[in-house]
C-alpha cells in the first residue's frame, strides 16, 4: 500500500520505529550514565549527544577521553566507526535524489541504524510511493527524540540506575530485531552471516575497526553471491505429466508453431 499523503507517510514512520524504541533506551542511560563517571557536565553531555547523534561513537569517544587520548586519535575513530552511514547514504541517495536541500541536510542529520532500515526496505519493495522522505523523517526523528531523552535520563538519574538491570544486554537484540526482516534472499543472508562472524572476530581490532572490516566483509559477500545466482544457467522446465503432446513436439515446431511434415 502506497501512501496518499505526507502526513500518513509521516506517522507510518514513527509508528515503524516505535517497537525498536525500547531497545535503543537502555543505550541511551547507559551513555549518560558513562559521560556524567567521566566527569563531564550535564550540558557537555547533552551538547556532545545534539552533536553527535551516534551512539556507538559516542561511546568510544567517551572511553578514549577516560584514557587520555590524544584529541586527533578521537576523531578519527568516531569517523571510522560512522563509516558504516557513508554507505547508508549511498544506497538511499537514488532515492531523494529529487529533493531539494532544505530537505536533505535535516534528513541526512537524523540518518541512524534503525531509521535506515525501516526505510529502505519500504523503499526497495516500492510501497513509499511519492511520500517515502516522510516516512524515513518519521522514523529518523522519532529516533532521534528516543536517543536524546534517553541520553538526558541518563545523565540525570546517574547511579539511580542499578547495574543488575544489565542495560547492555538490550543494544544487540535491538539489531537483531532490524536484522531478521530484511534477510530476505540467500545473498542477504550470507551478508548476514558473514558480516556476524568478522564482528566477533575483529572485536578485538583497534580502534573500533572490526565494525567496518565486517560491514566491508558482509557487503562483497553479498555481491558475490548475488553475482553468483545471475550467472547461474536458468532451469529447464519440464513438460506436464501426461501430456503427450508435448512430448511429442520437435524443436522446430515449438519455435514456428507449425507441425513437422
Amino acid at each position: 500500500m502506497q501512501y496518499t499523503t505526507g502526513k500518513e507517510a509521516f506517522l507510518a514512520g514513527v509508528r515503524a520505529l516505535l517497537p525498536a524504541a525500547p531497545g535503543v533506551i537502555p543505550f541511551g542511560l547507559v551513555t549518560g550514565v558513562t559521560a556524567i563517571e567521566q566527569g563531564l557536565s550535564p550540558l557537555t553531555t547533552i551538547g556532545m549527544t545534539l552533536l553527535f547523534f551516534a551512539g556507538a561513537a559516542q561511546m568510544a569517544a567517551l572511553q578514549l577521553l577516560r584514557n587520555d587520548a590524544f584529541p586527533l586519535v578521537i576523531i578519527v575513530t568516531a569517523l571510522v566507526i560512522n563509516l558504516r552511514f557513508l554507505m547508508y547514504s549511498a544506497s538511499m541517495a537514488p532515492h531523494f535524489a529529487r529533493l531539494p536541500k532544505r530537505w536533505t541536510w535535516p534528513l541526512s542529520y537524523v540518518l541512524s541504524d534503525q531509521a535506515y532500515v525501516l526505510s529502505i526496505l519500504k523503499f526497495t519493495e516500492g510501497r513509499s510511493g511519492l511520500y517515502g522522505h516522510y516516512f524515513y523523517a518519521g522514523a529518523g526523528i522519532s529516533m532521534w527524540l528516543t536517543w536524546q531523552l534517553a541520553v538526558m535520563a541518563g545523565v540525570f538519574l546517574g547511579a539511580e540506575i542499578p547495574a543488575s538491570w544489565s542495560l547492555d544486554f538490550a543494544i544487540p537484540l535491538v539489531f537483531l530485531a532490524l536484522l531478521v526482516p530484511s534477510v530476505r534472499n540467500s545473498a542477504c543472508l550470507g551478508a548476514a552471516c558473514v558480516g556476524g562472524v568478522v564482528a566477533v572476530l575483529a572485536v578485538d581490532m583497534a580502534y573500533n575497526l572490526g565494525l567496518l572490516l565486517a560491514s566491508v566483509c558482509g557487503i562483497c559477500t553479498g555481491l558475490v553471491v548475488e553475482r553468483f545466482q545471475r550467472r547461474r544457467p536458468g532451469r529447464v522446465i519440464s513438460p506436464v505429466a501426461g501430456d503427450t503432446a508435448a512430448e511429442d513436439t520437435t524443436p522446430a515446431e515449438k519455435v514456428t508453431g507449425e507441425k513437422a511434415p
